[in-house]
């Protein structure tokens, strides 16, 4: 048997430099060469007459060398050309700048030439890809055949990497051990996998090559699959919690001075989570819900249950402002039930900080909101219960965890207003019950859309003064906060200027980034107050900021936005009765920028945003896995291959089910595969959401 894992230095062709630059693509040993897979592939199977080729194609001709020479160009360039002919015509292969060519070919030599065909007063294919036949067995790397492709370094060339692939796989492949078992494989009707490695990188055809990809991608969400649901079982079997009793006077006489009606989606997951928190087991659970939906209702209603129960609830959030208005608001709602509510935020001094800490760890404060500052190593609590941690796509899966080290096994509920597609729910998210609030509270006026390019600005300007007339505010976003010179992009400083000179009887108010919390909240007061009349922000206000009153989004070079951050800002008008009026100011240049325009245009559900968001973006860039603590894919794709998802969620969650801990000979080796992937310590992040 023949070792997978020693260092690919021992491939011929490969040495000490060349080693380096593999290296450097993650490449250290044989094992890693097999798995290096083609970003793409080319079909130079179908071999044409020189009579057949098109100017503007890449094609593949089988020709003769009839004669060749070489000579420099006006600026110094070596030009090497072959004329080659078929019993059709004849073609020049020109090679640029590679004057060594002339010593690989000569006159009668059979050939097969690939590259693009182009023309001038004759017809030339350029720097094309060649084979010599030798009259031997033809046994083609780079034409004649479906080729590989692969993500290289401007160090290597394909040419040269492809000789070392086909002489590794030739050599090699035939050692790679099956991971499936074989009902399993029969059950999905999957290629062996050494065969499917074989075809990934030189295929016999393009239906091959198709199941070749099947397999391996099936094999990589298997893995990824499997070691969710074991980080499920986990939780669900071997993790110890905190049981909740349901009912008590606090959240009895909750439920009846609540101000507001609960909508059915709310009553519906407020159940879901009375379920989990009245279990042993720790609840581990994702709400989300679009932005407006009342999330924070839903939270403040588990939170009041923990403090019930005599634990303590903390609720982390992204900013301060976000902190300061969620600390306002719940202690308004609930200071007649004697709940003792604590804002932890980052800009208090030092001694207040003390002193509150203080109180924490005593448990004289009983529900705690806060940013970051609360998972500072010198916040312990008495007792926490439960962790809501709200807009967590803000947080790093560290930030989440050290939350949750704060006490034992405590419940946790994560929130979003970016609703989470399906196929991130199958593997982001795949240790987490979902909860999905999905439908708004009533006696929202709705808010309107519209898209205005740069020379129609004044009509938005037109609608904001009208609004602002009857009594309504107005925000308008900048992508960023100061001009540069290496940017034509409006900056909120400046415009604020501008605007104030253009608008003298209105006040205009100013928030970014780079203000202190205290001046951020001031600002934030005036606005809620209405002594604000048109706030120039950046995205800051993107997260929770809830003002009713405001009635007009005007988001300037809507392009620079993501497309969810542009469905969050929308999500800050719309929460009166009033209609609001969202305008985004753009000039979009590429074909991503005017997807993401039109999605806004064209829906205002949160969940088909998401859907179209990941799609654009790809799940690389939408949630990056690494940050997740899940293995990096190397060519599934969560959005492409979603049925493969599917299918290797069923298999994964049903595998652990009947062998908990792959004891078993037949799933030996997913097991093994399982620990190469996931590091102990990512299994135990996987936890968190």
């Amino acid at each position: 048997m023949k070792d997978l894992n020693i260092s690919a230095r021992f491939i011929k062709g490969v040495g000490p430099s060349r080693l380096r630059i593999l290296n450097r693509l993650g490449i250290e040993t044989i094992h890693d060469l097999l798995y290096c897979f083609p970003a793409r592939h080319e079909d130079r199977s179908r071999i044409k007459k020189i009579a057949e080729i098109k100017p503007g194609n890449f094609e593949t001709i089988k020709v003769k060398a009839l004669t060749f020479g070489g000579r420099m160009s006006k600026k110094g360039m070596s030009i090497f050309q072959v004329a080659v002919g078929d019993s059709t015509g004849v073609v020049h292969a020109t090679w640029f700048n590679q004057p060594y060519m002339k010593d690989k070919f000569k006159i009668g030599q059979e050939l097969i030439l690939y590259g693009k065909v182009e023309k001038y007063n004759y017809l030339q294919i350029n720097n094309p890809e060649y084979e010599i036949l030798t009259g031997t067995k033809e046994d083609f790397t780079h034409i004649a055949r479906i080729v590989p492709v692969y993500p290289l370094t401007e160090s290597l060339n394909q040419r040269w990497f492809r000789n070392i692939m086909k002489f590794t796989v030739d050599n090699y492949v035939d050692e790679v051990k099956e991971i499936l078992p074989f009902g399993m494989r029969k059950r999905n009707n999957l290629m062996i996998l050494k065969e499917a490695v074989r075809n990934i990188h030189f295929p016999v055809s393009a239906l091959v090559l198709k199941k070749a990809r099947e397999r391996i991608i099936f094999d990589e969400f298997m893995i990824l699959e499997t070691g969710i649901a074991l980080k499920r079982a986990s939780i669900k079997i071997d993790l110890s919690g905190y049981s909740h009793k349901l009912e008590g006077d606090l959240i009895g006489k909750f439920k009846n001075d609540m101000p507001f009606q609960l909508t059915k989606s709310q009553s519906k997951v407020i159940r879901e989570i009375e379920e989990d928190m009245k279990s042993q087991k720790p609840m581990n659970r994702l709400l989300q819900g679009d932005v407006g939906s009342g999330k924070t209702m839903v939270a403040l209603y588990a939170l009041i249950l923990t403090v019930q129960n005599g634990y303590q609830g903390a609720l982390m959030v992204p900013t301060e402002i976000l902190a300061e208005q969620h600390y306002r608001n719940i202690e308004a709602l609930i200071k007649p039930l004697g709940i003792n509510v604590m804002l932890l935020s980052g800009d208090l001094k030092e001694e207040e900080r003390r002193r509150r800490r203080q109180m924490i760890e005593a448990g004289e404060a009983d529900i705690i909101i806060g940013t970051h500052a609360l998972i500072q190593e010198r916040v312990n609590f008495k007792k926490l219960g439960l962790a809501v941690i709200d807009e967590q796509h803000k947080f790093g899966v560290m930030q989440r965890a050290i939350l949750k080290s704060k006490s034992q096994n405590p419940d946790i509920l994560v929130m979003t207003a970016t609703p989470i597609p399906r196929t991130l729910a199958l593997t982001v998210y795949g240790d987490m019950d979902v909860s999905t609030i999905d439908e708004l509270p009533p006696g929202r006026g709705g808010v309107k859309t519209f898209f205005f390019e740069e020379k129609n600005r004044d009509r938005a300007y037109k609608i904001a003064e009208e609004e602002i007339k009857i009594g309504r505010q107005v925000y308008i976003v900048y992508p960023i906060i100061d001009e540069s010179e290496k940017s034509d992009l409006r900056a909120a400083i400046k415009m604020h200027k501008d605007l104030s000179q253009r608008f003298t009887d209105l006040k205009i108010g100013l928030l970014h980034g780079r203000m202190k919390s205290k001046e951020k909240e001031a600002v934030m007061h005036d606005f809620k107050d209405r002594k604000i009349d048109m706030l120039v922000s950046t995205v800051v206000i993107e997260v929770g900021v809830d003002i009713s009153n405001a009635s007009v989004m005007i988001i300037e070079h809507a392009e620079r936005f993501g497309l969810s951050q542009l469905h969050q800002l929308r999500g800050r008008i719309g929460r009166g009765k009033h209609l609001s009026y969202c305008i985004l100011v753009s000039e979009p240049k590429t074909d991503d920028a005017k997807h993401r325009i039109s999605a806004m245009l064209n829906t205002q559900d949160g969940f088909k945003i998401a859907e179209a968001d990941l799609e654009i973006r790809g799940p690389g860039e939408f949630f990056g896995t690494r940050q997740h603590g899940l293995p990096e894919l190397k060519i599934a794709n969560i959005v492409k291959d979603k049925d493969l998802l599917e299918l290797a969620k069923k298999e994964a969650f049903e595998l652990v089910q009947k062998d908990r801990f792959l004891r078993s000979p037949e799933n030996r080796l997913i097991r093994e595969s399982l620990l190469s992937k996931f590091s102990r310590e990512d299994l135990a992040l996987a936890s968190v959401g």
